[in-house]
């Protein structure tokens, strides 16, 4: 069968990867896009584009009905899911095929047998592959868990059965968590997959997480393209990946090889997938799960070996044998990938919304950016804060490191919160630079991860602003605009401005005037400076501050300015002259911080709580957030109920001072 007209069953910066191998293969494509997402990139550059709903995915991306009347409308004849989505739903698949058209992943036979993480463990147990002990059993009662918990012993890992990515996943190590423990992780399960079943597992400390890409087709031959590894996670979803992994000997490779060409005879299977293992310090490997579709870190693999696993993917589901034995797989070099989220590392990883006012990700020499976003998209509550994707290729591991970390540095994302800094420092640490990885990298190392804004260049970022503020006053003015810039008919001083910034609680005080046309004085906190614009163009300026030049990228939005300066991203509100006293957010209560869902309420008016204590738990951009008392004090007030739906900012819980307690 040949493929003609591709419907992609997905969004963002995988609907775009997979576009760009179906036009250098000839084949058109076809997008599918909620309301939200119908200015986006991956809809402009599909060949046609259909709109199937609402934003919320469960009135879109995930309506097979929908999805199959797309193909219809488009006249389609086959479906890539993607990843994420319905990329591992067995009836989504069975649905596309029975409607006469070519599925593009395994078979749904596969699907189904990794579509369970008990049964799946029992299938590779059954098929020689080493499996984490554990209980994955059908009787799933609270009490029946923790009975099975004692035969394992503590440390626990507990995990959704039906799902991956971290959701419904939960470490514990006392006794005395189980019970909760168990009770959030089967009400995350079951809002995320449907199905609240959960496996227990023992826990492996600070193991590392390996994986080896396999590729099967439909004549019973089936390869591994190597490992990757993915040790370094926040919420045990990967933020790094790499090529090969650097913690695998000749020896230990081949033997994990081994086991995931095993893992793939017994599914059969006939496409691209990812076996996982976790590797423990005393280098014996488990078993963790088949991802039946494409993984978001693929291209890592796609570097170092020089395929391309969506060219291969539409090859297999057009029934054509894989065009290379294993021993014809080469390995040369080094890849690795950067997942560039809109999320805080300083607030817990917390995802973050909003405008993307500058993308200016530079793709240098060995550099790979597959992004879903561009300047003016928006980034909602509705899908994975997933900005793009950066990956760097060398003939070695240094080298690719280098090469991302100058990529990420550069890199000016501005109008909202982006672990692109934190990527960097994860870079340029020791750690990493010696390849001691494993999954809890990022919490051991949290202190050392931090970075503090330097002072001069919070000052030097506030001189700028500064000038670009009167310089898109001046622009914009429509009276005597042939006037030069702070004309008078008698001298005055120099305006005066007051900005704050995030982590800064003094207000930052800047006086500008003017000396000519490119040069002006300014004093920063009665600090002064020349400042000389050596070039300007929309949204970036040259400036040299006392004789020392840099690019700066600026982006304004209200009465708020990002300024990247190549390195850090500073962002500044203008101080109002005015402020509003009549706060009513009480000190140590909670806000909202992004639109969502409360889950549950955990104290009510009158209640004592202790610094940390939980307040409310709210379910945005797919993840529970648990907002935690900032003091120790007493509930005033509880303003939400539990499923009620808050904008990002409301108050939700407030505490009563001490003035109130008193």
């Amino acid at each position: 069968m040949t493929i003609r007209k591709l419907l992609i069953a997905n969004r963002g910066e995988i609907a775009r990867r997979i576009m760009r191998t179906a036009r250098a293969l000839g084949i058109r494509s076809v997008a599918v896009y909620s309301d939200a997402d119908a200015g986006a990139p991956f809809v402009r550059e599909a060949d046609e584009a259909v709109c199937i709903g609402a934003p919320p995915a469960n009135e879109s991306y995930l309506v097979v009905e929908g999805l199959l009347e797309a193909c219809r409308r488009s006249g389609a004849d086959a479906v890539h899911p993607g990843y994420g989505f319905l990329s591992e739903n067995a009836g989504f698949a069975r649905a596309v095929i029975d409607a006469g058209l070519t599925w593009v992943g395994p078979s749904p036979e596969a699907i189904d047998a990794m579509g369970s993480k008990a049964e799946a463990k029992a299938l590779m147990e059954s098929h020689g592959v080493p499996t984490v002990p554990g209980y994955s059993g059908e009787e799933q009662s609270t009490a029946h868990l923790r009975a099975e918990s004692s035969k394992i012993a503590f440390p626990l890992l507990l995990k959704a059965s039906a799902g991956g990515g971290g959701k419904g996943m939960r470490i514990v190590r006392e006794e005395a968590e189980l019970t909760e423990a168990i009770e959030a992780a089967k009400r995350e399960a079951s809002s995320a997959f449907g199905d609240s079943r959960l496996i227990l597992e023992r826990y492996v400390e600070q193991p590392r997480h390996i994986e080896f890409q396999i590729l099967g087709d439909r004549h019973g031959n089936l390869v591994h393209l190597f490992d990757r590894e993915c040790s370094v996670q926040r919420r045990h979803q990967k933020v790094l990946e790499e090529a090969p992994s650097p913690g695998l000997d000749p020896a230990l490779r081949d033997r994990m090889a081994q086991a995931a060409v095993a893992a793939g005879h017994a599914l059969s299977y006939a496409s691209a997938g990812t076996v996982e293992f976790i590797l423990a310090p005393d280098g014996e490997f488990y078993f963790l799960e088949v991802n039946t579709r494409l993984q978001v870190e693929h291209p890592v693999t796609e570097m170092v070996t020089g395929l391309d696993l969506v060219a291969l993917q539409l090859a297999v589901a057009e029934g054509t044998p894989l065009p290379f034995t294993q021993d014809e797989v080469t390995l040369s070099g080094h890849a690795i990938e950067a997942r560039l989220y809109a999320e805080d590392p300083d607030n817990s990883f917390l995802p973050c919304t909003g405008p993307v006012l500058d993308w200016n990700v530079p793709a240098e020499e060995g550099v790979r950016v597959d992004s879903g976003v561009e300047r003016g998209s928006e980034v909602g509550v509705h899908y994975d804060p997933m900005l793009a994707k950066v990956i760097a290729y060398a003939q070695n591991r240094t080298e690719a490191t280098r090469r991302l970390h100058a990529c990420l540095e550069s890199a000016s994302v501005l109008g909202l919160t982006t672990n692109r800094r934190f990527l960097c420092r994860v870079l340029d640490s020791a750690p990493w630079r010696e390849a001691a990885l494993h999954t809890h990298f990022i919490e051991e190392h949290a202190d050392a991860l931090r970075d503090p804004l330097p002072g001069q260049r919070l000052v030097d970022a506030a001189a700028v602003a500064t000038f670009q503020h009167v310089s898109a006053i001046d622009e914009a003015r429509e009276i005597l605009p042939a006037l030069s810039y702070g004309w008078r008919n008698n001298p005055l001083a120099d305006e005066r401005y007051a900005w704050t910034a995030e982590g800064v609680e003094s207000a930052i005080a800047v006086s500008i005037g003017q000396i000519t046309g490119s040069s002006w004085r300014v004093e920063v906190n009665n600090e002064a400076f020349k400042l000389e614009v050596l070039e300007r163009c929309e949204g970036s300026v040259l400036v040299a501050l006392n004789g020392l030049a840099r690019r700066y990228r600026v982006r304004t939005l209200g009465e708020r300015v990002w300024v990247h300066d190549g390195v850090y991203t500073i962002t500044l509100a203008a101080q109002p002259a005015f402020p509003d006293k009549d706060d009513e957010a009480s000190e140590g209560g909670c806000q909202a911080p992004m639109p969502g869902k409360v889950l549950s309420v955990k104290v009510k008016a009158g209640d004592a709580v202790d610094e940390g204590d939980a307040l409310v738990i709210l379910e945005a951009m797919k993840m529970e957030h648990t907002l935690s008392a900032a003091k120790a004090g007493t509930v005033k007030e509880v303003l939400v109920s539990e499923g009620e739906q808050v904008d990002g900012g409301d108050a939700l819980v407030l505490m009563a001072d001490t003035d109130d307690e008193a």
